[in-house]
């Protein structure tokens, strides 16, 4: 039986000006997969992941299915509504306020008088770390984000992500300048919420970490797909020396 992606993207198309960002972009992306999103400077995944958002209209003739269903005037507020988030590579964290006002930012709790309900939102805070299997002896959700590791920021950033059931995940850069411990973290937060179901795409410039994360492998070059398909048994030598293979052609 044929899997239903949860977001079809049938020859998406996007140009400024007389210069082609992408051509003929035809994606799948299902439940419970995590795609890693490779390409150099300018291959095209900023505006690929914009458009994925909302934030970017394609140009006309594009078409986007959400759930087998054909979604006109696609937005970011629609994508949001259909559970779409991006975690981007600043974090765009308030260092000096608690893991917990971080979580709710912009979309904090209250009741039936508009107050806000600070203690709820702790508990659902501690409840969100513990989903995606943040394990930190040390944490509460009232320590200071500015007391974290790299790679426990990276947790506070994918939690409030996950806030309202999101479905697809998309972060971008999340491992740059971690140390290894750090990225391991990260990479450990990605595979939960793979188990969650959810569906992914991780932009990166690592190989490594592209491929330690990877179901599956998605190569922009200079606008288009140029390779998507399964890691199956590809070792990560295999995967560089293809990035290398069509960096060469290129």
């Amino acid at each position: 039986m044929k899997r239903e992606p949860l977001v079809k993207l049938v020859n998406i198309q996007k140009s400024f000006g007389r210069v082609y960002a992408l051509e003929q972009i035809n994606l799948e992306l299902y439940p419970g997969e995590i795609v890693s999103l490779v390409g150099d400077n300018g291959a095209g995944k900023s505006t690929l992941t914009k458009i994925i958002s909302g934030t970017e209209k394609p140009d006309a003739g594009g078409q986007i299915f959400f759930d087998g269903v054909e979604v006109k005037g696609w937005n970011a507020a629609k994508a949001r509504s259909h559970g779409i988030e991006t975690v981007h590579q600043s974090r765009a964290l308030s260092e000096q306020q608690s893991i917990f006002a971080n979580v709710f930012l912009g979309r904090e709790l209250t009741n039936k008088f508009g107050f806000v309900q600070r203690k709820k939102e702790v508990e659902e805070t501690e409840k969100l770390m513990r989903r995606i299997g943040y394990t930190s002896k040390v944490w509460t959700p009232n320590s200071s984000v500015n007391k974290l590791s790299g790679g426990e920021r990276q947790g506070v950033a994918i939690s409030r992500a996950i806030l309202f059931e999101s479905r697809l995940v998309m972060l971008d850069e999340p491992t740059t300048a971690m140390a290894l411990s750090e990225a391991g973290e990260v990479i450990d937060f990605i595979k939960d919420l793979k188990n969650q179901g959810k569906s992914v795409i991780f932009i990166s410039h690592n190989p490594w970490d592209a491929h330690s994360v990877a179901d599956r492998f998605v190569i922009l070059d200079r606008g288009r797909i140029v390779f998507d398909g399964p890691k199956g048994d590809m070792t990560p030598e295999d995967f560089i020396a293809k990035l290398h293979n069509f960096a060469k052609n290129s």
